[in-house]
């Protein structure tokens, strides 16, 4: 199964309304790893890695909407290969 790295900027209304903790729950669940971090530009940045399918699998969930609480206006996805994989998907 091939492996998939890659980071996700999400914009729109996704700071102050459990977006990171609700990523972070749905890539778990997904056998993923990486992070969920609110940026200074009101933004959250994703890092998600794990089999492509699975991946493919959040982005979608993302580009839906994430959680009930959230907005999302627009999401910009990048390939990106980490130094280190990260042994968990982690908020902060």
């Amino acid at each position: 199964m091939a492996e998939r790295s890659c980071t996700i900027r999400v914009y729109g209304m996704v700071q102050g309304v459990g977006f990171r903790y609700h990523t972070q729950q749905q890539a778990k669940a997904l056998g993923l790893t990486g992070y969920a971090r609110n940026q200074s530009d009101g933004s959250v940045e994703v890092l998600a890695c794990g089999p492509e399918q699975q991946v493919e699998t959040l982005i979608s969930w993302l580009q839906a909407g994430g959680p009930r609480s959230a907005r999302v206006d627009n999401l910009v996805t990048e390939p990106c290969e980490p130094t280190e994989r990260p042994a968990s998907f982690t908020t902060g």
